[in-house]
């Protein structure tokens, strides 16, 4: 049975590939997407990825993966570091929440370095570039099929 997967990005995530090269890398987040659908797809997860710079959309998004009953890998981006409502909603989720960062926000300056989305996630995963995705993907493959009632 195939699993909804919502892959929600943040503030800026848009500008991969020309945004900070020397921190955040050359890969898009278009080619961080066709990695991400493809092993995806491997694993039976139906993925909706999305981009937004705004925080009530993202709220938004958060809400429909909660109805949808989806799993979800984040990259809040700069919504990690202060955004009480996106912190709310993802507490709404019943399925694996997997938080993604490019960077390893711990070894960052502040504001960067405490993310109250991991309150909320099963897990992060950072400063493993675009590979985070990948794991982030396989970790919620993993912990849907371990989940009570699994197939």
């Amino acid at each position: 049975m195939t699993h909804p997967l919502f892959i929600l990005n943040g503030s800026n995530l848009n500008m991969l590939g020309t945004r900070e090269p020397g921190l955040y890398g050359t890969t898009t987040l278009a080619e961080i997407e066709a990695a991400s659908r493809q092993l995806a797809q491997s694993l039976d997860l139906a993925v909706d990825f999305r981009q937004t710079n705004h925080e009530g959309v993202l709220v938004d998004w958060i809400q429909e993966a909660a109805q949808q009953d989806a799993a979800v890998i984040i990259n809040p981006a700069g919504f990690s570091f202060g955004c009480v409502p996106v912190l709310d909603a993802l507490k709404l989720l019943r399925k694996p929440l997997i938080e993604v960062h490019l960077t390893n926000i711990h070894q960052r300056p502040a504001p960067y370095t405490h993310s109250l989305v991991s309150q909320a996630a099963h897990g992060v995963i950072c400063g493993l570039g675009p590979h985070g995705y990948l794991l982030a993907v396989r970790a919620v493959a993993e912990r849907l099929a371990s989940a009570p009632g699994a197939s």
